[in-house]
């Protein structure tokens, strides 16, 4: 992901910025082993509205519709109507409403219309101050007889770093029935200290509620953001940079109390700013931490979406006692490793992840979350003296060991509980593409075949960036391929590309398609399909796969 140059002290430790870091540096090392708005453009031609329009959550019976107006005065209130037809022209009309918004909620609407009919299109438009918003298109998720499911997936996007053109790209396909975020919407850096194509608002890191609002303002006003979410419903789950780098509960990497304030303070100023400019659904509003949630998608899919930063988790590793190509890697005797009491989801998340796996009666488990579930290792810098494997980034699911082991004791039944298939996971945070069998030890070929896939428990999908870097240097593949050399579970490993994930689900096997764009530092139309990979249902584990056909004939798009 590249270390962003900061002011700040580093702590020590390894994260996953630090593995992108060091990535460049072990190359040689490891080696020997058309447009919906002007590209580019802010949006905001409408000065009411200049922030677009949005929705997100959808239910079978409801969608959360949001926008935010911008009046020409303050003012301590404002009327906002709202209509929603099942036609682009809005003539259909099937609801209209009305509410109000104020300072204290930075002027941003949100409503959610219940009486909705499941499987269906909608179209939305806001009125206020004498002005309309764009028209939105939004979808209901079924309740009986899906059949398919078509989606995007993406992840940190980074302003700063480059532009949005994966989102234009979405935007553009007709077909999808939602967006599945993963984390990293926003990131929380000052100018230049983590990437200088755009200048980040306001100048400096954001910390106060003041910061994240105008952060969040900005990312909105741009035009391929503002493309996809009025094109798409959203399903989102946050990552870490919506409050800052390596976030755990009770603190993180990027945060300084001695210049940066009291973190509980923090974490309640971002995300009261994300409640606010996110069209997400609180799931508890006594406690916004918790962000769990689960979405139906008929009996052919259940997405499962996660939180693994601010309600539980455990602080990350930091005493690696091993040097690997990579930089510092811990091995299981290293200290905190097999503590059982450490966490990424906390046991109340836990128990309500394992009993929806369990209670499902959808035919696939899509469980979306932020941090990479397989396991990644990298041999000792000196092979010679230290022949060993070691785990590289303490930030992800290998720094918490005995909880994925929880997961996957619960993944493979007991006495009790049957075995859990058609499992997948989709992930977001490393800025790269890798596709992955999973299973508890995969390095043991008694236990998991890397030929047939015989012993995987389920898949791991991992989608690129939108806009921030990965491994930019591996331009000849030399790093990934070292590294599905000694992880033999991977199946596709990609560390420079910019762009999205497409998922397409039906009742026999989900494929999942990486797409790229050619570019990220100026706008850009062109985007490249690379490949895919599919699991059938029952069988648990990867095949190479080929481009999935559009579906014929979809709703129209917003005008």
């Amino acid at each position: 992901m590249g270390r962003p140059i900061k002011v700040q002290p580093v702590r020590p430790g390894s994260s996953r910025r630090e593995f992108f870091k060091r990535s460049g540096a072990g190359t040689m090392a490891l080696a020997a082993a058309p447009a919906l708005l002007p590209l580019g453009a802010q949006a905001a031609t409408n000065t009411v509205f200049q922030h677009g329009v949005a929705s997100g959550d959808p239910l079978s019976d409801r969608v959360i519709l949001w926008t935010r107006v911008t009046p020409a005065a303050p003012k301590p209130a404002v009327t906002v109507t709202y209509v929603i037809a099942t036609d682009p022209t809005l003539t259909q009309v099937v609801r209209r409403g009305s509410a109000k918004t104020n300072p204290g909620r930075d002027y941003t609407v949100k409503v959610d219309p219940a009486g909705l009919k499941p499987a269906t299109t909608y179209y939305y438009q806001f009125s206020a101050e004498g002005a309309t918003s764009p028209v939105g298109r939004t979808k209901t998720l079924p309740t009986t007889g899906a059949q398919s499911l078509r989606m995007a997936v993406v992840s940190c996007s980074n302003h700063a770093y480059g532009y949005f053109n994966a989102y234009g790209r979405i935007a553009a396909r007709a077909d999808l029935d939602l967006v599945m975020h993963l984390g990293d919407y926003l990131y929380e850096y000052g100018p230049g200290q983590y990437g200088n194509v755009r200048t980040p608002e306001p100048a400096h890191e954001m910390v106060t509620l003041a910061d994240y609002r105008m952060r969040h303002a900005q990312y909105k006003r741009d035009a391929d953001s503002q493309a996809m979410h009025r094109q798409h419903p959203l399903v989102a789950i946050w990552d870490d940079h919506e409050i800052t780098n390596d976030a755990w509960k009770s603190g993180a990497q990027n945060h300084q109390p001695g210049t940066e304030g009291d973190w509980n303070a923090r974490v309640a100023a971002g995300l009261q700013a994300y409640y606010e400019w996110m069209p997400v659904r609180p799931v508890n509003v006594a406690n916004l931490r918790e962000n769990q949630r689960g979405f139906a998608y008929g009996d052919l899919a259940e997405l499962l979406m996660l939180e693994q930063r601010l309600s539980a988790r455990s602080q990350q590793l930091t005493a690696a006692t091993h040097v690997t190509a990579f930089g510092p890697g811990f091995a299981i005797t290293d200290p905190g490793y097999g503590d059982a009491s450490r966490t990424l989801l906390g046991e109340a998340q836990q128990a309500w992840l394992i009993n929806r796996l369990r209670t499902t009666p959808a035919r696939w488990k899509l469980l979306g979350q932020g941090v990479m579930f397989a396991q990644l290792k990298a041999p000792g810098a000196n092979q010679a003296t230290d022949p060993g494997l070691y785990f590289i980034n303490g930030d992800q699911w290998d720094g918490y060991e005995p909880a994925r082991n929880r997961l996957y004791a619960a993944i493979q039944g007991d006495m009790a509980h049957s075995k859990v298939d058609n499992l997948v996971v989709l992930t977001g945070d490393i800025h790269s593409s890798w596709a992955a069998d999973l299973h508890p030890n995969p390095y043991n070929p008694a236990a998991y075949d890397k030929t047939t896939g015989a012993g995987s428990l389920g898949v791991e999908f991992v989608g690129t960036s939108v806009s921030s870097p990965g491994i930019d240097t591996d331009t000849t593949g030399a790093i990934a391929g070292a590294i599905r050399f000694y992880n033999p579970h991977f199946k596709y490993v990609q560390l420079t590309r910019r762009g999205y994930m497409l998922m397409d689900v039906n009742r026999d096997r989900v494929v999942g398609e990486w797409w790229y764009v050619d570019t990220v530092a100026s706008p850009s139309n062109i985007e490249t399909f690379a490949t895919a990979f599919e699991v059938r249902t029952g069988e648990n584990h990867l095949r190479p796969s080929a481009q999935t056909t559009p579906r014929a004939n979809p709703p129209a798009l917003a005008p």
